[in-house]
């Protein structure tokens, strides 16, 4: 396969925790055929379009600093009344480090929308400052214009749930399509409005070859980074080595590992 995007970055804890050079997974979100396991992520609703188990885990090293490092995983589950997802994310170092888990059930209100909700525990934790954590939510639909076409709505922490005593989760609201146009090639963008903060958009393509090989390539105009991405099918495995490439703070690399089961 072969896949290039464009994302956006979420919440305030979100944007430490969004992978820099595998946000095209999250775009995947508005795909009919290239959803997997991280695909919910970014709109709990993607998860009624996963059609087999999937799971996997992602690292990555961002700007090549140790003490921003990060790691994930996720876990797809349909079930016959809709399908659950589970999902972690790592971030930091000894002297500041984010954690956030999450508990996802989405499901097909009939043919043409698939709604989600996304329960967090987000907790972040400073040396000498001691641990401060807080729970939330996020809800999602994705609308199937025609087979091919999809587009979606997400909002995070849409009441406003504060972290400790004074740090304030802010609410994300995002919106994004996303067109198949072949087995082999999908096309998406998405646009992003984290509170208090300027307005993102990203875009990206993904192509196939070969049915087993994939290449990437995007970029986020919040950020000013283009990423690129090269995977190998094997079997009901896919590995992906990422990287992205920032103008002044350098190159993060990352390595994703997804598993999904045969149909």
């Amino acid at each position: 396969m072969t896949t290039l995007c464009f994302h956006l970055f979420c919440s305030y804890g979100q944007i430490t925790r969004t992978p820099v050079s595998a946000v095209y997974t999250l775009l995947h979100t508005y795909s009919s055929r290239f959803k997997d396991a991280f695909s919910f992520s970014g709109n709990a609703a993607s998860l009624a379009g996963v059609k087999n188990f999937s799971a996997g885990i992602y690292s990555e090293r961002r700007f090549m600093l140790q003490e921003l490092s990060s790691y994930s995983f996720a876990v797809a589950l349909p079930v016959s009344a809709g399908s659950f997802g589970l999902r972690g994310d790592y971030s930091g170092g000894n002297l500041y480090n984010e954690t956030d888990l999450a508990l996802a059930y989405a499901r097909k209100l009939g043919t043409k929308v698939d709604v989600g909700v996304q329960f967090h525990y987000f907790s972040m934790k400073a040396a000498s400052y001691g641990t401060a954590s807080a729970v939330t939510f996020d809800v999602g639909a994705i609308f199937h214009l025609t087979e091919q076409v999809q587009t979606g709505v997400h909002v995070y922490n849409p009441l406003g749930m504060q972290i400790g005593k004074e740090e304030k989760l802010p609410a994300v609201y995002t919106a994004g399509i996303g067109y198949d146009a072949s087995s082999q090639l999908f096309v998406g963008a998405e646009v992003q409005k984290v509170e208090d903060q300027p307005l993102t958009v990203n875009a990206g393509l993904q192509y196939v070859f070969a049915d087993k090989l994939i290449a990437r390539g995007g970029i986020s105009s919040a950020t000013s980074v283009y990423y690129i991405g090269f995977g190998v099918k094997l079997k009901s495995f896919q590995l992906d080595i990422t990287a992205s490439f920032h103008p002044y703070l350098g190159v993060t690399p990352g390595l994703l590992l997804i598993y999904g089961s045969p149909k």
